[in-house]
């Protein structure tokens, strides 16, 4: 166990919530954690925009009885500016909303669309070496016929930055197949200070984005972004892919769901009966009821018609397969 589990050290979690789909994502995260991990004895932090130039609208939590839930659970709204990114890349967010968080204190960010589960604070996380979630497919880059091909790809970002690309492969994946390379899901991550994972993941990201390598000729950066910088940030703090000892992140202590019709879909049955318990209190429901895919899906029983059409056993390989599926049965909500 890692050492910082051993003398339990405690943690900041943070996720980003503002108006629309993230704020009752947020109240639904908040709840969970309170259910599966009562023990749990850091800070709570839900990362707010401000508006600003970057928004059209006001992007800050509009609704005040859900604000007034989240302080009940014990969240802390805590409001970051939009300087670089804001509403044209809003997975921005989770780069900027670091820096107001607690400097030097551990942390770890959690997209909104996540479930607790079981006892998070007892996952042995070592806050020296930052990792992220492994629950990715291959979806970067997308290397042209004629190249260049994985390895020239991500060489050229590790090159950029100074950093020693052969340290990071996988070896034990063939050479030109994804997998041989640090890439991860933005869904989790953590580090032992916010403000210095933050600044490094900004300044990496800006680089990338308004200066790519030649090599990234061919390749989209949206919204991909995020998850192409985060492995060279992590890589530089000599971090990498996650140990057995974060296997309950992404397993049986959280779950990051993406979307309900997903949800429904193909998570186990602990983690359907989370979601439906701790929606079911009448002052998490009626909030959670305002926003029609919870309304439908959760509390109007449309997640089980979904549900039934799935062999939780026998899944299609790839996610956009179950998209498309449940598209064609009319079932998608987001």
């Amino acid at each position: 166990m890692a050492a910082n589990a051993a003398q339990g050290k405690d943690f900041n979690i943070v996720i980003v919530g503002q108006n629309g789909r993230l704020q009752y994502e947020a109240l639904l995260f908040a709840a969970s954690l309170r259910h599966s991990d009562p023990g749990f004895r850091g800070r709570l932090f839900v990362a707010e925009p401000q508006p600003g130039p970057r928004w059209s609208r006001d992007p800050r939590i509009g609704n005040s009885e859900l604000r007034a839930a989240l302080e009940r659970l014990g969240a802390e709204i805590v409001p970051f500016e939009s300087v670089h990114f804001g509403e044209a890349y809003p997975y921005g967010n989770k780069i900027e909303a670091l820096s107001a968080l607690p400097a030097g204190a551990p942390f770890v960010f959690f997209d909104t669309d996540t479930l607790v589960t079981g006892p998070l604070s007892q996952v042995a996380f070592d806050f020296d070496r930052p990792a992220a979630s492994m629950r990715r497919e291959g979806t970067w880059p997308e290397p042209p016929l004629y190249g260049p091909g994985y390895g020239g790809i991500w060489k050229s970002l590790y090159d950029r930055f100074g950093l020693d690309f052969d340290s990071s492969l996988d070896l034990s994946e063939p050479d030109e197949t994804w997998r041989r390379y640090l890439y991860f899901n933005a869904g989790w991550f953590f580090f032992r200070c916010p403000r210095e994972f933050g600044a490094r993941f900004l300044d990496y990201a800006l680089s990338v984005r308004d200066d790519p390598p030649d090599a990234l000729a061919s390749q989209s950066l949206d919204p991909w972004l995020d998850q192409v910088v985060l492995p060279l940030v992590i890589h530089s703090f000599a971090g990498g892919r996650p140990g057995p000892e974060l296997d309950g992140l992404d397993g049986a202590i959280t779950c990051h769901w993406r979307a309900l019709p997903l949800l429904y879909a193909r998570e186990s049955d602990r983690v359907v009966e989370v979601l439906e318990t701790v929606a079911a209190p009448n002052k998490i429901k009626k909030l959670l009821k305002l926003y029609d895919p919870f309304r439908r899906m959760v509390f109007q029983g449309r997640g089980h018609k979904l549900r039934a059409l799935f062999d939780r056993a026998d899944l299609p390989p790839l996610e956009k397969m179950i998209r498309n599926r449940i598209k064609q049965e009319g079932f998608w909500m987001r």
